[in-house]
Order: C-alpha cells, then structure tokens, then sequence
C-alpha cells in the first residue's frame, strides 16, 4: 500500500514537451452568446434583404408603367382603326350620293319601277345599314351649317331664314356631314317686321280706347 506524501497534490500527466499551460483544462464557451461571425452574417442578409426588395419594387413600378403604356396603345390603335373604318365608308358612300340623286331624281318622275325599283330600294337599304342618313326638309330653318343656299328670294309669309326648296338632299354619317343640303331660301319682306310692329300696336291701342276685348 502505497503512502500519500503531505502538501503535494496529485497533478495530471503532462507529455513531454508540453508546456504547462496545456495541462489546464480550458473554460467552455457561455451558453446563449452568439458566435461574433453569426451577427455579421445576420447583418448582412438584412441588408441584401432590403436590397432586393427595393430592387422589387422598382421592377413593380416598370411593370406597372409598361402595362398603362400598353393599354394607352391598345386604346390607341382601337380608335384609329374606327377612325380608319369611317373614313373609308363615308369615302365609299360619297361616291355613292350621285346614284343616289339619281334614284330619287326617278322616283319623283315615277320611273322607279319594275327591276329597277327593287336594286335601288336594295342598294337604299345597304347605305342606310352602313349609317347613312338623308336630312334635308322644306320649311326648316336655314342652318349654315347643315345647308347650302343656292337660291334666295323674299316671302311674305316666314319670319326667319327658310328652306322652301329642297334642291338636293344633304347626307350624314352619325354625327359627320358628308354633304350639306342643297336649298333654296326665303327671308322675310323687307320692312315687314315693321309693318307688323305697327299693326300690332295699332291693335293694341284699338282695344284700350274701347275698353278691351269684350268677355263672353
């Protein structure tokens, strides 16, 4: 049985060659402390996170921009296209108009009949579906706008510019004239008003002398 010597304690073995600090056990790191490279690795996915958002939301905008602009051109080319289609009808149908005079020209003559009737009441009825419309009335105001006076004369009988002759018929396409009508006009006499101004007061002063209309 070996003996235990007094104020020594008993010390681990030691390889040759080490020093003496290798022989202390070393102290194990504290739980619930982060790792120094673990943040910096946090950090910078935070920010390559904000960098791709605020890459997103600049992607988000360009989409978002292109997609008006595409939808600006698509409005675009859908008006031109109807722009394009009524020109090219009301061009068709301004060539037209003269067949047209020509076949009212017969009715009023009573030379539309038999075959002939039938194609133009046909060739009527296609103008008419592709929004033709004839205007153009006897005892209507006179338009400038809608009009072409090319004849004038004075009536006793109208009290503003008038349209007493329908010469040839004016044709619109919706709200589009291709033609104006063609009339003959009528103002009133000269000094007519007047006349009238004056047999109206004349009127007026006869029945106060006496006394007014008589009541029934």
């Amino acid at each position: 049985m070996t003996e235990e010597t007094p104020g020594f304690e008993e010390k681990p073995d030691v390889p040759s060659g080490a020093t003496p600090d290798d022989a202390e056990p070393k102290a194990a790191p504290a739980e619930g402390a982060a790792p120094a490279g673990d943040a910096a690795a946090d950090v910078a996915l935070v920010a390559q996170l904000d960098q791709t958002r605020t890459a997103l939301g600049e992607r988000t905008a360009d989409l978002q921009r292109l997609q008006a602009e595409f939808q600006n051109y698509r409005r675009r080319v859908e008006r031109d296209r109807v722009a394009v289609k009524e020109i090219a009808i009301a061009n068709l149908l301004t060539e037209l108009l003269p067949v047209l005079d020509d076949i009212g020209r017969a009715r009023e003559h009573g030379e539309l009949v038999g075959g002939f009737k039938s194609v133009a009441e046909s060739l009527e009825t296609v103008a008419a579906k592709m929004g033709l419309m004839q205007f153009g009335k006897e005892g209507e105001p006179f338009d400038p706008t809608v009009h072409e006076a090319l004849m004038h004369s004075y009536a006793p009988d109208v009290t503003e510019t008038t349209c007493v002759a329908i010469l040839q018929p004016g044709y619109r396409i919706g709200e589009r004239t291709i033609r104006p009508a063609r009339v003959a006009v009528a103002e009133p006499q000269p000094g007519a008003q007047t006349v009238k101004a004056e047999d109206a007061e004349e009127s007026a002063a006869d029945d106060k002398e006496n006394g007014g209309p008589e009541e029934g």
